[in-house]
């Protein structure tokens, strides 16, 4: 029998001027960026918590601590490519991921496919295991008044 085991992962983040806008591993021009430790990448932190989820591995916190000064600005796609090491040294493989970024602006519809492809790079996957969708609060709550970003993401991964 298959070991085959589901993870989600959720995380928020407030926008604010002057900040670079990192999204699914490439660079957004927006007016506003997201603020955290990290690059703030809030699609790659939910997929790394969906992924160490699936594998009892606990959280990105638990990982990669906002108190650590090396982690500090360090880009995420370097965080999510230790959660794949991870994943390979308890002997899981990736199935897919489903994730959904909610924001209002600016529109990113048309920088999904790059996302993807960025993600899978960096994943070593293949582009077609990963699904990324885009939502608006219908300028509703702190999403629909551009204060700020949220994402969720589920994986499924099986044990080798």
């Amino acid at each position: 029998m298959t070991n085959i085991r589901i993870g989600q992962g959720y995380d928020v983040h407030q926008l604010a001027p002057g900040r670079d806008f990192w999204l699914g591993g490439i660079k957004i021009d927006h007016s506003q960026g997201a603020v955290g430790h990290s690059d703030a990448d809030v699609l790659i932190h939910v997929i790394c918590d969906a992924l160490l989820g699936a594998a009892s591995l606990r959280d990105i916190g638990y990982h990669f601590p906002d108190t650590d000064r090396k982690y500090k600005n360090i880009d995420s796609k370097v965080l999510l490519k230790h959660v794949m090491t991870l994943l390979e040294q308890n002997q899981y493989q990736l199935g897919n991921v489903d994730a959904t970024v909610s924001l209002q602006a600016p529109k990113i519809s048309k920088k999904i496919p790059e996302m993807i492809e960025c993600l899978a790079e960096v994943m070593g996957i293949e582009a077609e295991k990963i699904s990324i969708k885009a939502t608006t609060t219908e300028k509703l709550g702190f999403i629909g008044r551009e204060e700020g970003v949220s994402a969720s993401a589920v994986a499924l991964i099986y044990k080798l």
